[in-house]
């Protein structure tokens, strides 16, 4: 099965062409995209967090209207709430939420979280989409 990746969080940085984060949510259970999966993204600040943006996974397992927030490099995390995903479908989750903590230590990549989710288990990926942004100008 192909996944596509649809979460885009987008920067302009000194030279640097839309650094972004996408994802794609899948529901193992029924082999197909989770629809309506709560999710926020967080950058780490301090001794906390600052969120960043919420949004929800649309028809293709993906949130694609994060667009235009600023990103940089350092330490981020998205919140999928999979409990009240699983609790539309009549199932109690293990896990009501899965946080996947990463960092993206350089602004000129494109960065892939993925998410396979069931009730009592998840699975995630990180990686790059692509080798590297072409600079502008």
């Amino acid at each position: 099965m192909v996944i596509r990746a649809g979460l885009r969080l987008r920067t302009q940085q000194a030279g640097v062409q839309g650094m972004r984060i996408t994802t794609h949510v899948l529901d193992s259970t029924y082999g197909q995209s989770a629809v309506g999966v709560h999710a926020c993204l967080e950058r780490a600040s301090g001794n906390g967090w600052i969120t960043i943006s919420a949004a929800e996974t649309n028809s293709e397992g993906c949130i694609e209207d994060w667009d235009g927030c600023h990103l940089e490099r350092g330490l981020y995390r998205i919140a999928f709430d999979s409990d009240s995903y699983f609790a539309t479908l009549g199932a109690i989750s293990a896990y009501p939420e899965v946080v996947v903590i990463f960092r993206m230590p350089n602004a000129s990549h494109n960065f892939q979280v993925q998410v396979a989710l069931s009730p009592y288990s998840y699975s995630t990926y990180f990686g790059t989409t692509e080798s590297q942004l072409q600079n502008s100008g």
